[in-house]
């Protein structure tokens, strides 16, 4: 993952910790995410058609939401298992090691900066 073994551990606690707090926030979001997106039931009688366009809107909003939360937990859960295996901070493609900036930048990176752009032209 990054020189020396000391250097390893103290790296590898400060990103579990970072991960874990992502991912009790992450559960918490999705949470308020499916509260939200619930089934829309309005009273026609009393609210017109315009306030339940919006409320569908708002609905499909909050789907969009909670998928988006939903593959960013899993990413997270991911990430937290290649720590546990010892297998973080390493590219899942090419097995180089990524850039401290990277992991900085997102502790869920899984490829190399040549590994993604590659896998985007794809």
């Amino acid at each position: 993952m990054f020189k020396g073994d000391d250097q390893v551990k103290s790296d590898a606690t400060k990103f579990h910790h970072r991960l874990s707090t992502e991912l009790q926030q992450l559960v918490e979001a999705i949470a308020q995410a499916e509260a939200s997106a619930g089934t829309v039931r309005l009273d026609q009688s009393s609210v017109g058609r315009v306030s339940r366009m919006d409320a569908m809107q708002q609905q499909a909003m909050a789907r969009g939401l909670q998928e988006r939360l939903a593959t960013r937990k899993r990413k997270t859960e991911a990430a937290l298992a290649r720590i546990e295996s010892g297998t973080y901070g390493r590219c899942c493609e090419c097995q180089t090691e990524l850039k401290a900036e990277r992991i900085d930048a997102d502790p869920a990176a899984v490829f190399c900066a040549a590994c993604a752009a590659e896998r985007e032209t794809l």
